[in-house]
C-alpha cells in the first residue's frame, strides 16, 4: 500500500510540514526509469526518488544521496528554484502533488502499469511528461489550489466493496479474512467503513510478507515483519522502500537458484536412469563376445560365403541361434571385429556405471543444497553460499545464447558451443575460440567442432568434458555408433592448413575419450 490513496493521504501532509521552506536545488535521472528531486532551505538538503517502473512504482525518501559523474541526465530545468507550498494526495487515487508557491505543480502518478511524473509550470500551461510515450497523462489535471477532497463514492453498485476503489487488493483481503463475503448487505456496509476508519487512523504501519512478497500495509496481514508508527509516514517510507528492493532481490535469486538446483536433480536423475536402462541392456542381451566364441567354435560348420548360420549355443542351454554374417568376409574376420566390439562394450559398462555414480551424486548433491536453501535468511547469506557452490548467476551464459549463432548448453556454469556446420565451424573455432577454450571432435570423422568456454581458474571438470564429448560424438557421422572415440585438445594446438577445405584442422597434441553418443541435455519426452 505504498502507493494507495490512504497512505499517500497520510504522507502529503508529512511532506509538506518536512518541505516547508525548501526549493528545489536539482532535478536529474541517472536511470531509465528514476527521477530524482534534491531540495534545500540553505541550511539541510531533502532528497526525493520516484522510481516510474511499471514492475515497481514508488517514492523513496533516502537520507543522503550522491550523484554520479557519469550516466546522470538533468531534467526539468524550469523546476529549479521553485519553493514547495503544498503537497496533497489526489482524491481516492495513487497521484501525489507538489504546488509550489509560485502556482506551478509536479504530479507524480504512482499507478503500477504506467507511473509518470507531470510538470506543470502554470495551472494552464501544457504538461510536461518524463514518460513521454504515456501520452493521456497530459490530460491529467493537478487539484486547484482551493479545491477540497472528493469524498462521494458510486452509489449504484451491488456489492459495496466495488463502491470504494482506492482501498485496493489488501483491504480487500482484509476484510474477506474477516467475514465479508458471508456477511449480508448492511453488514458488508458496516465491515467496509470500519476499515476505511482504520485506514484514515491506523495504529501502525505494517510491513508484511504475504504470498512469497513484502508488502507495505495498514492493515495487519500476512506474516507481520515489522510494525511501525503511524505518526511518522516519512521514516516508514526510508525503512520499506530499501527493505523491499532487498528483499526482492533475495527474493528472485533465490527462486533461481531453487529453480537451477531443481533442474539439474531432475536433469542428473534422468541420465542415471537412461545410463542404468542401458548398462541393464547390455548385461542382459547376448553379447559380442559370446558371439565371436560361437562363431570360432563352429568355424568348420560356416560354409564359404555364407550370410547366416545356425549354431549350438552353449551359453544359453544349447538352444539353437541364428547368426548373421558378412558373405564378403571369412567368419575369422568377423569373429575377430567381434572380439574388438566386445572390448568397447566392456568400456561402455564401466564408463556407464560411472555415469551411473557421477550423475545420482550430483543429484543428491542439488537435494542436500536445497535443503540448505530454507536456512539462508538474508540476500548477503544467499549470494555467499551462491558463490561458495559454484551456482553465481550464468548471465553471460544466457547472453551468449541469445547472440551467437552456435547450439549453446550450460553445464555446471560452463558454456558449450556446438558448430552447425563445415562453415559455421570454421567461424566457431577460428573466430570465436579463445586458445584457453578446450576443443572437441569426434575422432577420424566429419562433424560437428564443440568448444568448452574457459573461465579463469576453473579447469573443467570431467563430468563436462564427457557431456561435450558426447554432444560431438552425436553431431557427427558416428552418431549411431554405440562407443566413439572423440578429440579433446586446448585451442591453441588446433591450427587450419593453409587453403583447407571448410571445417578442416590439423590437431597438434591431443587425448582420446570413449563416449556414448547422445544429447545430455535433451530431456526423455521433450
Amino acid at each position: 500500500m505504498h502507493t494507495n490513496y490512504y497512505f499517500l493521504r497520510l504522507l502529503a501532509p508529512a511532506l509538506t510540514q518536512a518541505l516547508a521552506g525548501y526549493r528545489v536545488a536539482t532535478c536529474f535521472s541517472q536511470e531509465k526509469d528514476e527521477l530524482v528531486l534534491g531540495l534545500t532551505n540553505g541550511a539541510a538538503e531533502f532528497w526525493l526518488k520516484a522510481q516510474l517502473s511499471a514492475a515497481f512504482p514508488a517514492l523513496a525518501l533516502p537520507e543522503t544521496f550522491h550523484r554520479a559523474r557519469q550516466n546522470s541526465v538533468d531534467l526539468l530545468p524550469d523546476l529549479l528554484g521553485r519553493e514547495v507550498g503544498q503537497v496533497d494526495a489526489l482524491p481516492q487515487d495513487r497521484i501525489l502533488q507538489f504546488t509550489f508557491t509560485d502556482g506551478a505543480t509536479l504530479l507524480l502518478k504512482l499507478f503500477g502499469p504506467r507511473p509518470n511524473a507531470i510538470f506543470r509550470p502554470t495551472l494552464d500551461a501544457p504538461a510536461e511528461l518524463f514518460h513521454q510515450r504515456y501520452t493521456a497523462d497530459a490530460d491529467i489535471q493537478p487539484l486547484p489550489p482551493t479545491a477540497a477532497p472528493d469524498t462521494s463514492t458510486r452509489s449504484h453498485e451491488a456489492d459495496p466493496l466495488r463502491r470504494y476503489p482506492a482501498l485496493s487488493d489488501l483491504p480487500a483481503r482484509y476484510l474477506r479474512a474477516h467475514g465479508y463475503d458471508a456477511a449480508p448487505l448492511p453488514q458488508r456496509e458496516e465491515l467496509i467503513q470500519a476499515v476505511i476508519r482504520q485506514l484514515e487512523q491506523p495504529a501502525y504501519f505494517y510491513i508484511v510478507l504475504l504470498d512469497g512478497r513484502t508488502r507495505l500495509s495498514l492493515l495487519p496481514l500476512g506474516e507481520v515483519l515489522q510494525a511501525l508508527p503511524a505518526a511518522d509516514p516519512i521514516a516508514t517510507l526510508r525503512e520499506f522502500v530499501p527493505l523491499f528492493l532487498s528483499r526482492r532481490a533475495y527474493e528472485t535469486e533465490m527462486r533461481q537458484v531453487r529453480q537451477t538446483l531443481e533442474k539439474r536433480a531432475e536433469e542428473a536423475s534422468t541420465s542415471a536412469q537412461m545410463a542404468r536402462t542401458r548398462r541393464h541392456a547390455l548385461e542382459h542381451t547376448a553379447g559380442y563376445r559370446q558371439t565371436a566364441d560361437l562363431i570360432m567354435a563352429h568355424l568348420s560348420q560356416i560354409p564359404v560365403g555364407a550370410a547366416q548360420v545356425e549354431v549350438i549355443d552353449f551359453y544359453q542351454d544349447n538352444q539353437p541361434r541364428i547368426i548373421k554374417l558378412k558373405p564378403t568376409e571369412t567368419p575369422q574376420r568377423t569373429a575377430q571385429n567381434l572380439y574388438r566390439k566386445a572390448k568397447n562394450q566392456q568400456i561402455e559398462l564401466q564408463q556407464l556405471s560411472q555415469r551411473i555414480e557421477q550423475r545420482e551424486t550430483e543429484a543428491f548433491w542439488c537435494l542436500e543444497r536445497l535443503e540448505e536453501l530454507a536456512d539462508l535468511a538474508d540476500l548477503r547469506t544467499l549470494r555467499t553460499w551462491r558463490k561458495q557452490h559454484g551456482l553465481d548467476p550464468a548471465t553471460q551464459a544466457k547472453a551468449t545464447s541469445n547472440e551467437l549463432p552456435f547450439k549453446v548448453f550450460t553445464d555446471s556454469g560452463f558454456t558449450i558451443l556446438v558448430g552447425r556446420n563445415a562453415q559455421n565451424n570454421d567461424l566457431l573455432t577460428q573466430k570465436y575460440a579463445h586458445k584457453d577454450d578446450l576443443w572437441l571432435h569426434a575422432k577420424d570423422v566429419s562433424g560437428s567442432h564443440v568448444v568448452i568456454r574457459h573461465r579463469s581458474g576453473q579447469p573443467v571438470p570431467e563430468p563436462v568434458v564427457e557431456r561435450a564429448a558426447q554432444l560431438a560424438a552425436w553431431y557427427s557421422r558416428r552418431q549411431h555408433d554405440s562407443l566413439c572415440p572423440v578429440t579433446v585438445t586446448p585451442k591453441k594446438f588446433v591450427r587450419k592448413p593453409k587453403g583447407a577445405a571448410s571445417g578442416a584442422v590439423v590437431v597438434e597434441r591431443e587425448r582420446v575419450v570413449l563416449v556414448v553418443p547422445g544429447n545430455p541435455f535433451e530431456r526423455v519426452g521433450a
